[in-house]
């Protein structure tokens, strides 16, 4: 973790362990979502899954896993967001293993349906984790450790999967995958008995609801979240499919290219968590920072997308998969650390359960969208389609996001 600045208590080597922790359960959360992708360019032939159908079935875990997450922000303002982590991940686990069985379409949508729900727990309830343990001078580093997570999960689900589905089939992904993640619920209890009683204590009273959602900095920072996330997810879900079906690369070829990208967005988010607190600590503004650094990853990913559409070359290719994990990398530090920044550590439970629920609706039409698309007019249409909302997301950034500082909370 980064070290503090002067008048501010670094963060205790317990809360440090956590913050570490729930890098790995965000890294396991996206290696578990993203694992469909992995199998689908076998699993959709073995269980006879249209692109359309293949849509559903991956939107499917955003039916609930976005609207779900306006209680379970609430829940880690009220209660044991310790405990609520664990019940979360441990129904996301099993979900993820039980798919190793699905036999068809219906049993994949009440799986994906599953692990929605056990996962819409990881994000409020991490952000109410940072908040609460981890102060400004360090926060980049510790949203840096999650994004790296959020991209190596990604980079190791999509390495590791490509290798299983090449050898030992669709099935086994899911099965491994659920059983490791079952493996984390024994650190996190022991690193949870370690903190102390002033550190398990609440900063106040929970923040009214009401005094959120009136707030257009909540909404703003909800629909550029959306803009960011259909990028994000667009590629999580179809990039192994456009590279095996439509630019004919092999299952080993399609895992190398992909998991490159996601290599370079885990490395780049390292980098832009350590550079945020050194800007930070040099006493210039975090906000400017943190606005400026979004605006640029926005345009480099509508570029990188646009790119892919008229790319064919695995050398082209490699090196604009490469941009997009560079700008995935301020993505997914900045949004959650921008939230924490408005929200302080009373309302990040709630703040974040309604940014992540809006931010996630794309999973929903995002996916449906692009597999009407690509049914209709092929994957370079939806690549073009994606790279516009991208630069949208940079417009929204630079001008409709308001000045980033705390919310007035001194009369709740």
């Amino acid at each position: 973790m980064a070290s503090a600045a002067i008048g501010e208590r670094p963060p205790s080597r317990a809360a440090n362990l956590l913050v570490l922790l729930l890098g790995t359960a965000v890294f396991l959360n996206y290696i578990d979502r993203g694992a469909i992708g992995i199998a689908a360019p076998v699993m959709t032939r073995a269980l006879q899954l249209s692109p359309e159908a293949y849509g559903l079935v991956f939107s499917a875990f955003f039916w609930v896993y976005a609207p779900v997450q306006l209680f379970a922000g609430r829940l880690c303002d009220r209660f044991s967001v310790y405990t609520l982590m664990g019940i979360g991940i441990l129904l996301w686990a099993a979900s993820t293993l039980l798919t190793g069985l699905a036999g068809g379409f219906s049993s994949l949508l009440v799986l994906r349906v599953l692990l929605g729900v056990g996962e819409s727990i990881s994000f409020p309830g991490t952000t109410k984790i940072i908040a609460r343990h981890v102060p400004a001078s360090s926060r980049g580093t510790a949203n840096a450790v999650v994004a790296a997570g959020l991209a190596l999960g990604p980079a190791v689900g999509t390495l590791a999967g490509g290798f299983i589905l090449a050898s030992l089939g669709w099935r086994a992904i899911f099965l491994v995958f659920g059983t490791i993640t079952l493996l984390w619920l024994a650190p996190w209890r022991s690193a949870v008995r370690g903190l102390t009683a002033d550190e398990l204590k609440e900063a106040g009273p929970p923040v009214p609801v009401g005094v959120l959602i009136g707030r257009w900095s909540l909404w703003s920072m909800s629909i550029v979240h959306c803009l960011g996330n259909y990028c994000f997810y667009f590629l999580l879900a179809w990039l192994p499919s456009f590279l095996v079906k439509s630019r004919g690369f092999s299952i080993t070829e399609m895992t190398l290219l992909a998991t490159i990208g996601y290599a370079v967005q885990a490395v780049c988010a390292l980098s832009y968590g350590r550079f945020s607190d050194w800007w930070t600590r040099s006493g210039r503004s975090e906000a400017i920072c943190r606005r400026w650094m979004m605006v640029a990853s926005q345009t480099a990913a509508a570029v990188a997308i646009l790119g892919l559409s008229m790319a064919h070359g695995a050398v082209s290719i490699a090196l604009l998969l490469c941009l997009a994990g560079a700008a995935s990398g301020s993505l997914s530090l900045n949004l959650f650390a921008i939230g924490q920044m408005f929200s302080g550590p009373r309302a990040a439970g709630t703040w974040m359960g309604f940014q992540n629920a809006i931010g996630n609706a794309s999973g929903i039409f995002g996916s449906i969208l692009t597999g009407f698309i690509v049914q209709r007019a092929g994957y370079d249409s939806a690549f073009v389609v994606t790279a516009v909302i991208a630069a949208v997301g940079a417009v929204w950034w630079a001008l409709a996001v308001p000045r980033i500082a705390p919310i007035d909370l001194a009369h709740t």
